[in-house]
């Protein structure tokens, strides 16, 4: 089983033709195919087990870190995965940081458990281009009227999503040394403290 669920991660991450990925198993195309889609089964027959169907905050949570975020359904962010892609192709794969990569959305629930994850955008797709992916695909990311997820500021501060305020301290390692100043300081601390559920 582990190997199938390799094969299966290599086609996924590296979008490789089963051409390709015979060689590197080396195994038949028919068996790269049966294996893929054993695994796809399974994932899909999981599918309500491995995502998270997120609740709001409600007004009696005691949570230090969620109690001030009524409504609030998580958190997301996006992180790069590092691909090997066709040399053509590297230019719109490469990140800010001059990885090659693929832009991953990740949402959560406050208790850490996936909601909604959205892969495949190059590296060089800025994080709102992938959330507006998201949001417009027919079984996308859903966000109940009313509430929101927690985001950073690559992220648009709009209904459904809730971004702190810029220019102001915000990381958690900017907390160590002195308590918030004033009101926008304060929001940014608690926001940074329950939005790191996703890093």
């Amino acid at each position: 089983m582990g190997e199938q669920v390799a094969l299966f991660l290599n086609v996924l991450s590296h979008h490789s033709k089963v051409r390709v990925v015979k060689f590197s198993f080396k195994r038949s195309a028919h068996t790269i195919h049966t294996y893929f889609h054993n695994v796809l089964q399974t994932v899909l027959i999981l599918h309500g087990s491995l995502l998270a169907k997120p609740s709001p905050v409600t007004n009696d949570c005691t949570h230090p870190s969620w109690k001030q975020f009524k409504g609030c359904l998580g958190a997301l962010d996006g992180t790069h995965v590092e691909v090997h892609v066709p040399i053509g192709d590297k230019g719109r794969y490469r990140n800010r940081k001059g990885q090659i990569s693929v832009n991953v959305l990740g949402v959560v629930d406050m208790n850490m458990k996936f909601v909604y994850v959205l892969t495949g955008w190059e590296g060089s797709a800025a994080d709102s281009r992938v959330l507006r992916d998201a949001i417009n695909r027919t079984s996308g990311l859903k966000v109940p009227r009313g509430n929101y997820y927690l985001c950073d500021n690559g992220y648009p501060n709009c209904e459904g999503f809730l971004t702190p305020y810029k220019g102001i301290r915000y990381h958690l390692s900017e907390w160590t040394s002195r308590s918030p100043q004033n009101s926008r300081e304060y929001f940014n601390m608690k926001h940074t403290r329950a939005r790191n559920v996703v890093e």
